[in-house]
């Protein structure tokens, strides 16, 4: 029943044993995985995973850090590739002006034009924001209203979260909530009504405490769900059934693609 709802099982980190990990998260009781390609390398990787497993599903789109390869010629892979019925989500996109691999005015831009192509392709977004919040609320208040999508590893505060909760986005949130650090995040888990609530590994990134530091897999999510459950006071099991159903309401129930 538990879903890991973000995580990047494409990449290089997982070549090495990807079927032990997977195989491992089917015994560990995980019945959905998104994994999510975030540049054009990886587009090919995430077709063959959703094709050899039918419980993984895909997303695709530029992460913020490839924003100044984003082009015409990109954009038609990102077309081509979303019409498999496989590919439930566009992302993951948005702003990161922590590490500024991209310039903000093209991060901005290239932004903007993915939400476009996101409605017009009828996926929900998957939406990437480090060090840019109010950048990112405005953007997405004034290009992308309806709020069809999740704000990924969240780690912005209250406030904001009510921002975009108002907006109608979900809010997934990370095995960061598990370091000692993360007070503010544990306040947020505490108010997000339960029907906007889901949980990520990011994997290979940002492992749960006890395993910060090593590589992340998609089955640390349950120790991410009973933080979470523990500091909403209730049932890990229940609430994992309660994310299962947001995932599958988000991102299989789209009444926008058709995946017949």
């Amino acid at each position: 029943m538990f879903v890991d709802s973000h995580c990047h099982l494409e990449m290089e980190s997982f070549d090495d044993d990807l079927e032990e990990v997977i195989s491992k998260s089917v015994d560990e009781g995980l019945e959905y995985i998104l994994t999510v390609g975030t540049e054009e390398s990886y587009f090919g990787k995430v077709r063959d995973l959703i094709e050899r497993y039918p419980f993984i599903y895909g997303a695709i789109g530029i992460h913020p850090h490839n924003a100044k390869d984003f082009d015409d010629r990109v954009e038609k892979v990102i077309r081509d590739a979303a019409s498999h019925p496989g590919i439930v989500g566009y992302g993951e996109v948005g702003l990161d002006f922590f590490k500024n691999h991209s310039p903000r005015d093209v991060q901005k831009k290239v932004f903007v034009r993915q939400l476009a192509l996101a409605h017009e392709l009828g996926l929900p977004i998957i939406v990437h924001s480090r060090d840019a919040r109010q950048e990112t609320l405005d953007i997405l208040r004034s290009e992308y209203p309806g709020g069809y999508g999740v704000i990924h590893c969240y780690s912005y505060d209250l406030a904001a979260a009510k921002e975009f909760l108002d907006m109608g986005f979900y809010i997934s949130i990370p095995g960061t909530v598990t370091y000692k650090t993360a007070a503010g995040l544990r306040e947020v888990v505490r108010y997000i009504p339960e029907d906007r609530l889901m949980a990520e590994t990011d994997a290979p990134f940002l492992s749960p405490v006890p395993h910060r530091g090593k590589r992340n897999v998609p089955y640390y999510v349950k120790i991410t769900i009973e933080t979470v459950a523990r500091e909403r006071r209730t049932d890990t099991e229940a609430l994992a059934t309660v994310m299962r159903d947001n995932f599958v309401r988000l991102f299989l129930k789209n009444p926008r693609k058709d995946r017949s």
